[in-house]
């Protein structure tokens, strides 16, 4: 495994085990001053301050305890970019939930210049 491979691994591992403990700060440490989020339902955020009032919901324990659980891996070397497929649990109105869904995460060194999000739904939300 190369030394820059080990690096993502790494990196995405410890992002997911940020979002696992509901650290908001550890979380959002992970992004670059212009970092952009695209959530699974359109939103885009730039900036640490847009995308922590983007995951603060996820976060902040409304939804009881949430937890990702890994699946799919694939990291590309040549353009620091990673594609992590997981299954997210989790409890909305006292009721236990899991989707599944995948993250695109492109990195410059140790830090997130974009994250994509996308989730299974068993029915397409309209606006």
């Amino acid at each position: 495994m190369s030394d820059r491979r080990a690096e993502l691994v790494e990196l995405t591992t410890r992002f997911v085990d940020a979002f696992n403990r509901q650290d908001l700060d550890d979380v959002v440490s992970f992004f670059s001053e212009d970092a952009v989020y695209e959530d699974s339902r359109g939103g885009s955020h730039t900036g640490p301050e847009a995308i922590r009032a983007a995951f603060e919901p996820l976060l902040n324990g409304a939804r009881g305890k949430i937890h990702f659980d890994g699946e799919d891996f694939f990291a590309e070397v040549e353009t620091d970019k990673v594609m992590a497929s997981w299954r997210l649990h989790m409890e909305v109105d006292g009721r236990k939930m899991s989707m599944r869904g995948l993250d695109l995460l492109h990195f410059e060194g140790d830090r997130l210049v974009r994250k994509l999000a996308y989730c299974k739904s068993a029915s397409p939300t309209l606006d």
